[in-house]
Formats: C-alpha cells, sequence, structure tokens
C-alpha cells in the first residue's frame, strides 16, 4: 500500500472509530480465550444443536470461495460470486463484500440463504443464523476509501459447528479493534486474503493473523505462485509452519488442529 493509501486509510479509521467504538457487540459463539492479555472475552454461545467433536470438510473453490460442509449435511459457500461457483447450489451463500468477484446479484434461486456482509438498507449488517448444525454470523469491518454507509461494506463471516469455528475475513481492509476481536472470539481456521495490495500489505495480514491467533491459515484471494511465495516466507519468519496439500478438500475436527501455528496451502479446484 503505498503513502497516500495508508494516510486514506488512517483517515478513514479515525471518521469511523466512533461508530466502531460505540456499536452494540454481538455476542461471540466461539471459545474465548481467556488467559490473552488485553482481550475483551465475549460470553460464550452454545446451542444444544452444535455437537461436541464435530467435523467440517473444507474445498477451496478458487479466489476467495471456499465450499462448508457439516456433518449433517449443510453446505455455506464463502464469497459466492459470478466466476467461482460449487459444484451444487449450496445452503447457504455469504458475501462479503460487493465486489464483483466476491459477491453477485444472481444467485441461484434455490440458495435458502443469502447473507451479505454489507446492508443494502444502510447501516450496520448483522447476521446471526442457525441451519441445523451451522451457525453462521458476521463481524462488519471498514473499506478504506469509502465513507459512511459504504464504509461498513465488509463483513468477517464466522462459522460455527460443535466446538470448531472457522473464519473468512473477506476483503479486509485495517487491523482489527478489541471490540471486533471480542466478536470473533477463539478462531480455529482463518481464511486470510493475502493478495498484498488490494485489501492490507502481506506484513499487515500478519499482523492481523496474531491479532486472531488461530492454530491453522489458509491462504485465499493471491494472484500467482510469487504472492503466495513470498506470504509464506514472511509467515515462516514469524514462526509459522508450512504445510501444502494436493488436494483442495481437507476435513477438519478440533482434535486434528495442529499444535503449532501453520499456514496450510490449498489448491484451487
Amino acid at each position: 500500500m503505498g503513502r497516500l493509501g495508508r494516510i486514506a486509510t488512517f483517515v478513514g479509521l479515525l471518521l469511523l472509530g466512533p461508530v466502531l467504538l460505540f456499536r452494540p457487540a454481538l455476542a461471540g459463539g466461539c471459545f474465548p480465550v481467556a488467559e490473552l492479555p488485553g482481550r475483551i472475552v465475549p460470553v460464550a454461545w452454545r446451542s444444544a444443536a452444535l455437537p461436541e467433536g464435530a467435523t467440517v470438510k473444507l474445498t477451496f473453490l478458487g479466489h476467495a470461495s471456499f465450499l462448508i460442509e457439516t456433518p449433517s449435511g449443510v453446505s455455506a459457500v464463502t464469497d459466492y460470486n459470478d466466476y467461482v461457483r460449487p459444484p451444487f447450489p449450496p445452503r447457504i451463500a455469504t458475501m462479503n463484500n460487493a465486489h464483483d468477484t466476491h459477491y453477485t446479484n444472481r444467485p441461484d434461486p434455490r440458495i435458502e440463504h443469502v447473507l451479505r456482509g454489507w446492508n443494502p438498507a444502510g447501516g450496520w449488517a448483522e447476521h446471526d443464523l442457525l441451519v441445523e448444525d451451522l451457525r453462521v454470523r458476521n463481524v462488519p469491518t471498514a473499506v478504506h476509501g469509502r465513507f459512511g454507509d459504504q464504509a461498513l461494506s465488509n463483513s468477517i463471516f464466522v462459522f460455527e459447528v460443535g466446538d470448531l469455528c472457522l473464519a473468512h475475513l473477506g476483503h479486509l481492509h485495517h487491523r482489527l479493534t478489541e471490540e471486533q476481536l471480542a466478536e470473533l472470539g477463539q478462531i480455529d481456521v482463518l481464511m486470510v486474503p493475502i493478495d498484498g495490495i488490494y485489501t492490507m500489505s502481506q506484513e499487515e495480514m500478519l499482523e492481523v493473523v496474531e491479532q486472531i491467533r488461530p492454530p491453522l491459515v489458509v491462504p485465499m484471494h493471491y494472484f500467482g505462485p510469487t504472492v503466495l511465495g513470498r506470504f509464506l516466507a514472511l509467515a515462516e519468519a514469524r514462526g509459522f509452519r508450512i504445510e501444502r496439500r494436493a488436494s483442495p478438500e481437507l476435513v477438519l475436527a478440533r482434535a486434528s488442529l495442529p499444535a503449532a501455528r501453520t499456514v496450510l496451502v490449498l489448491p484451487g479446484s
């Protein structure tokens, strides 16, 4: 990000700061990390419909789109758009930002729930949806260079299945506030944009990752192996373990999460 871009981002966050500060916090559902210093800890949310020890299937579809499938067969696709589509219509589609590779005005009519990361009517987008064993909620964030209602036109979407929590950062443009970190709670798997240009620099994005502290990081939203390689080198220098998979599919469970912080590269299917 150039000097002018950093100044615009800083000014935008200054103007948006009071709004972020006084927004009523949504109840976080992922297990809070009580021992972390300087972290606001949300009240844990729990439903009898969400079993302990659940497994989740995660498939990288490409760009910023992932297919999430639960044990009961509930499916969700992140950043559902006109270019990257799943092999079947999911029950839930999230669209973090109104950019053409991250959303569509023509979602498949068979999709039951379409969740936009912005509010077309203005103000905050607020979602908290429970479909069988999958809970989906959002944490609104700012987008630099946009003001008023458009300043809130990105959302981090959180997907909860039992005791496992996944978060998709979307088109994130800034470090997170303490309130946003509190709303997220403890995240087990974090899908992170690493383009280094259109969202944040890779160094700044790694700072966000270290704010959230997930055990597993899955890169997305990058353009070519050089960009990916640079991010992996920066992550490794910060102490992350690097792993690559040959398949775009991954089965996740809390018991099988890595003990060391890991960046896991999945090929787009």
